[in-house]
């Protein structure tokens, strides 16, 4: 079922590899930071700037080696977090592509703040007087605050994209349908891990040259750009996506599991699981097949 319901004429022409453009787009510009997409413009972006981010605080903030190690530390634990938020959201109520969506702009406001402070000389110390002027001054509390503000709505951003770009490019292939057989689905993650790993090599690359022989301004601008860019393109291509509604809260779910274990512990186990409760109603939001297969591993 897509979240606005979905016509069988609008099935024909939603999801695919039609819709694939779109996606990857979205999802090659976080890798590249001048690639075409979310999760790969996620990839790039985060790259992009954090491989070389302790270089851009120590010379141009004039940050402690300590304190820019400390501030590189938070800010990967911080991204690396909310994505479990991001995919409970999704999960819960939103669905993947408003989420992917709000993340992305939330994404793209963090790396405007982050290249408007590498581009305004107020957000940053002033230059050194002599090279070998033994103490230059460091950045002041306003300046390391707008550093932070925008750090920390890049992982926000990252928490609605990285959960939710894999996920939402596999709902576009219905495997009820012919043209959707299982080797297209296999297609675009061949695809979309081979945009990452470009994503990856770019960031690395080119990126961090513009950083530093070109300018901060424009090495994080450029990804910036493309992470703008990519926003657009997915949005674009909305009409052609399959949108699944939120199946609910997997902590829910989990927590009747439990409880619905301890509470029949002592039940006798059945020879025959085709005797077990079933509803294919509630089981359809995380069964392909309508229901949920037993097993006996766990026995």
């Amino acid at each position: 079922m897509a979240e606005d319901g979905r016509t069988e004429k609008n099935k024909k022409k939603q999801g695919g590899l039609r819709s694939m453009p779109f996606i990857l787009v979205h999802v090659s510009q976080s890798a590249l930071y001048f690639s075409a997409a979310n999760e790969f413009c996620d990839r790039f972006a985060t790259a992009g700037f954090n491989s070389n981010m302790i270089t851009y605080l120590i010379q141009e903030l004039r940050m402690p080696m300590v304190q820019a190690s400390n501030t590189i530390t938070n800010f990967n634990g911080t991204s690396g977090f909310t994505p479990i938020i991001g995919g409970l959201i999704a999960d819960s109520f939103a669905g993947r592509f408003w989420t992917i969506t709000v993340g992305s702009i939330i994404f793209l406001f963090g790396m405007v703040g982050l290249t408007i402070t590498a581009v305004l000389p107020g957000l940053r110390p002033p230059p050194c007087s002599s090279p070998y002027k033994p103490k230059c001054k460091e950045a002041s509390s306003w300046q390391l605050l707008a550093l932070y503000s925008s750090l920390l709505f890049t992982s926000i951003g990252s928490g609605g994209i990285r959960p939710c770009v894999i996920a939402f490019g596999a709902d576009q292939f219905d495997l009820h349908r012919p043209q959707h057989a299982a080797r297209r689905k296999w297609n675009f993650f061949n695809l979309y891990f081979f945009c990452m790993a470009m994503a990856l090599l770019l960031a690395l690359t080119v990126v961090v040259y513009v950083q530093e022989n070109v300018d901060w301004g424009w090495g994080f601008g450029i990804p910036a750009i493309a992470m703008f860019f990519s926003v657009v393109a997915f949005v674009i291509g909305y009409p052609l996506y399959i949108r699944m509604k939120p199946a609910g809260s997997p902590l829910v779910r989990l927590t009747q599991v439990l409880v619905a274990a301890f509470r029949k512990r002592k039940v006798v186990e059945l020879a025959d699981p085709s005797l077990l409760y079933e509803n294919k109603e509630l089981d359809a939001g995380i069964s392909t097949t309508g229901r949920l297969l037993h097993t006996n591993q766990l026995v």
